[in-house]
């Protein structure tokens, strides 16, 4: 049996509340930072705020609401937020390492080079 959502005490609805405007805010903020940012190298970092803290406070507030709703443990949220947290690593270094690469064939000496100079003593 399902509980009616009017009938959610107040702490739930509080803490529910909270979490989703934490995640909606650090998304809105990584997103915020992806348009502003000026170079592809420092907009990269910005969306990982929001698939990161942002999803993960949004999962919070699913698990605990439907927890809570459904009368039992809802756990599969827990899915989404490892293959997040996996993936969105993983694309950031493909695309930052694609576009080194890139720079680096064009000759562009805004980037460091493939071989570092080494301090001789």
């Amino acid at each position: 049996m399902t509980m009616p959502v009017s009938d959610l005490p107040l702490w739930v609805v509080m803490a529910v509340s909270t979490f989703l405007l934490l995640g909606s805010g650090l998304t809105l903020l990584g997103a915020i930072g992806l348009l502003r940012l000026p170079t592809f190298y420092q907009r990269i970092h910005a969306p990982t705020l929001g698939t990161s803290w942002g999803t993960g406070a949004i999962m919070l507030a699913s698990i605990l609401y439907f927890s809570i709703v459904g009368s039992r443990a809802v756990l599969h949220e827990i899915l989404i937020g490892v293959f997040v947290t996996l993936t969105t690593p993983v694309t950031l270094i493909l695309l930052a390492r694609a576009a080194l690469h890139r720079d680096r064939t064009e000759g562009n000496t805004s980037v460091p080079s493939a071989n570092p100079p080494q301090d001789q003593p």
